[in-house]
Order: structure tokens, then sequence, then C-alpha cells
């Protein structure tokens, strides 16, 4: 079992959100229950679901959640790159959120892979 809080790929996550919910706080008012809401939802369930896999007696079971994590880090690049379609941010915003992003998923799948080859349980 991993204390999530030490974890640096849960605290890139946990700050990532907040720039999420920084950007999206300057979306359109009429957007709080459209692409502002789906970003926030999708940036909370990654460092969730690390939360909850690091939870785990398995890596098995903590590498699922990982996965889980990492759908929605997808998720949420989708979203970005259709957000400047509507005007939302521009593009020196969407670079940096992407960047940083790319850096979450490599890092989160990098993890995933350590867990697959050790098959141990992580008690």
């Amino acid at each position: 079992m991993y204390r999530c809080k030490d974890l640096e790929i849960w605290k890139k996550n946990r700050l990532f959100c907040a720039e999420i919910y920084s950007i999206t706080s300057k979306f359109p008012e009429n957007e709080k229950f459209g692409l502002t809401n789906q970003l926030r939802r999708a940036s909370i369930s990654i460092p969730s679901n690390i939360a909850e896999g690091s939870s785990r007696h398995s890596n098995k079971d903590f590498t699922r959640f990982l996965q889980i994590a990492i759908g929605s880090a997808y998720e949420i690049k989708t979203q970005l790159l259709i957000a400047p379609d509507l005007n939302f941010i521009n593009k020196d915003e969407l670079d940096s959120l992407l960047n940083s992003l790319d850096a979450i998923i490599k890092m989160t799948s990098k993890f995933k892979s350590t867990l697959n080859k050790s098959k141990n349980l992580i008690i």
C-alpha cells in the first residue's frame, strides 16, 4: 500500500487540478454546466483515482486505478483541444496545459508500468 500524499504523480495531479479550476473560472458563465464542469470533474478524477488505487492491497488493483486516471487525462486533453475552438482559451494557455498534461500522462504511465513489472503485493 502506498501513501498517496507521498506519490509525486498525486502531487502533480493536485496542482494540475488547481490549474484547470483557475483556467475554467475564466470560461463564460453559460459554460458552467458544460465544458467547465466536464474539465473540472475529469481533473478531480485523476488524483482521486490515484488516491483510491494507492489504498489497494495489490499492484494489479492499483494499476487498474492508474489506467482510469490516464483515461481521465485523455478526456481532459480532448476537452482542452475543444476550448480554443470555442475561444475560451488562447494558444499559449492551451500549450502550457497540454505540456503539463503530457508530463502527467507520461509519469503516470511509467509508474503503472513499474507496478505491472512487480507482481508482488504492496501491503
